[in-house]
């Protein structure tokens, strides 16, 4: 007996349905963002970022914080180069200081191996290949060079090239590029005195202890203006390789926020609020004698 035209369409339908069923369950579907995945931080929305705390931004720092780049050791207040860079990056990506949280942590922790407890660093931290492979850089946001400071009248004081410098006892921070300065460029007899901070390697010029310390251009100014008087800028080292140093800011390695925080940095450079600060805050740190 054969079905009922009514029977063999229902069953038709039915046959249709499920082809139909396994075709949509075999095409490709839309993808589920993955746990703990933030669609804000890879569009940079602003004040939605996957940030280590909802709605904050925290920056971080050493202690002391030095001028120029920061005023009074005060990192929030907005005043020195690197506390208003630090705040116009905020601004761009949507934070106003009010949202912004300062953290301290150590120079040299700031770029070791290991996840970080905050967004970015900010802390005249020269962005090196040997230093990407434990952290990330954001655009360079200053362009540096290392100078040496000296005694006035001292024989250190009177180098006027890099060789003039091999016989001289030279100090500076530990795991700096002042410091790589000293060991890759000068190349001294002695080996150089190195020191957790660059209060330290001051104290040790004022001592005695060394003949003459290499800091970052313009932190020379402030400490031969302000700090050691009786201190003068021997010169300033030239670029190695004909390639800027430049300050980054650092953050965590294969952090979210990196494009975002580059996009903020090259943005400040483009409209001109870079120069501005740093005509504001650095404009004393222009020019000191080369030293070849």
């Amino acid at each position: 007996m054969h079905p009922a035209p009514r029977a063999l369409c229902r069953a038709a339908a039915a046959v249709t349905v499920a082809l139909l069923a396994a075709a949509v369950g075999c095409a490709p579907q839309p993808e589920e963002p993955a746990a703990g995945t933030s669609s804000a931080g890879k569009t940079c929305e602003k004040g939605k970022l996957a940030t280590r705390t909802g709605g904050k931004l925290t920056i971080a720092t050493d202690e002391p914080a030095y001028e120029p780049w920061f005023k009074d050791d005060d990192p929030a207040g907005g005043k020195g180069f690197e506390s208003a860079v630090a705040y116009a990056v905020a601004g761009q990506l949507g934070y106003g200081k009010d949202k912004v949280v300062w953290q301290t942590v150590p120079f040299n922790k700031a770029f070791a191996p290991g996840e970080k407890t905050f967004d970015f660093d900010i802390n005249q931290v020269s962005i090196s290949d040997e230093r990407k492979k434990a952290v990330d850089f954001s655009a360079g946001y200053y362009d540096v060079r290392q100078a040496v400071v000296a005694l006035k009248g001292s024989k250190a004081a009177k180098a006027k090239s890099v060789a003039d410098l091999k016989d001289v006892k030279l100090g500076a921070q530990v795991g700096t590029t002042s410091l790589d300065y000293i060991d890759d460029v000068v190349r001294p007899t002695r080996a150089a005195a190195v020191f957790a901070k660059n209060d330290q390697a001051k104290s040790a010029l004022k001592n005695g202890q060394v003949d003459a310390i290499v800091v970052d251009l313009p932190t020379a100014f402030y400490i031969t203006g302000a700090e050691v008087t009786d201190a003068t800028i021997v010169g300033q080292f030239e670029n190695r390789g004909g390639t800027p140093e430049q300050f980054g800011l650092v953050l965590d390695k294969g952090s979210a926020l990196t494009s975002c925080v580059s996009r903020a940095v090259d943005a400040l450079r483009e409209d001109g609020t870079l120069a501005r600060i740093e005509k504001q805050w650095l404009s004393d740190a222009v020019d000191a004698p080369v030293l070849k």
